[in-house]
């Protein structure tokens, strides 16, 4: 499992490497795996790489699930549930599950933030929530 888990970090950090800067914010999954293991059945891990073009803010959302974050590149600005964090490539964080983000800015005018997401949900809810 180890093992599974390096040859995706790699992966990831390929794929974040090669891809063309977005225009918009934009993601891609690189990994879903359902788990049926004692105490963690019926759960299913998804990676995604999200891309923030310089400038670019994501509409208020909740993720319904825990959630796990590494900044690849970049600099990101966030609040979640009214407290502002300022993300660096190389920082990692958790959040709560259903907690709010009211703001995700990437700050720059010249540089994308690329984000590598890990989320651990039942396979038939969706991962991010927007208020409406």
């Amino acid at each position: 499992m180890k093992s599974i888990f390096k040859w995706v970090f790699a992966t990831s950090l390929v794929v974040s490497s090669l891809s063309v800067h977005a225009q918009l914010i934009s993601d891609t999954s690189i990994l879903k795996q359902l788990l049926n293991r004692q105490g963690i059945n019926n759960k299913e891990v998804q990676m995604e790489i999200v891309t923030f073009a310089p400038g670019s803010v994501s509409s208020p959302h909740r993720h319904p699930c825990p959630t796990f974050g590494y900044l690849l590149q970049g600099e990101l600005e966030s609040v979640f549930e009214g407290v502002r964090h300022i993300y660096k490539a190389g920082d990692s964080f958790y959040e709560k599950p259903n907690g709010l983000h009211s703001l995700t800015r990437n700050n720059s005018k010249s540089v994308p933030a690329k984000l590598l997401v890990f989320f651990i949900n039942d396979p038939s809810k969706p991962n991010s929530i927007h208020p409406k």
